[in-house]
């Protein structure tokens, strides 16, 4: 994979979701970096690494991948870094609670390869 590939950093509790991500986004030649929680993601964005976007689930243990957005906007160092919500509830609120506070998207869960190009689009 190319160095200058885009990095994607995908963050969800389940395992099944984290694989599909990852098999779509990789089908792109994208870098993937997957986290199991938003706690863990935390870490590792503030550890100084070259994300171009943030893809979280919405509903996890401990924090919300809207607690991680409000995180992540809040932060002089990582609030330029585009961040897609995801998730398998189709709640009309909570999409645009996730949009008003920054998320680029809000999107139904299992990631799609139609979705892709698109997502790429805010990098």
């Amino acid at each position: 994979m190319a160095a200058n590939a885009p990095h994607v950093l995908v963050v969800d509790d389940s395992f099944m979701d984290r694989l599909v991500a990852t098999r779509v986004l990789k089908s792109y030649n994208i870098r993937v970096t997957i986290m199991e929680g938003p706690n863990q993601a935390w870490e590792f964005l503030n550890a100084d690494h070259d994300v171009d976007l943030i893809l979280s689930d919405y509903c996890m243990p401990g924090m919300t991948g809207y607690d991680l957005l409000m995180e992540v906007k809040e932060s002089p160092k990582l609030k330029d870094i585009p961040m897609v919500i995801m998730s398998s509830d189709n709640i009309p609120e909570r999409m645009k609670k996730c949009l008003d506070g920054g998320a680029k998207e809000y999107i139904l869960k299992p990631l799609n390869v139609v979705d892709v190009p698109r997502l790429l689009g805010y990098i």
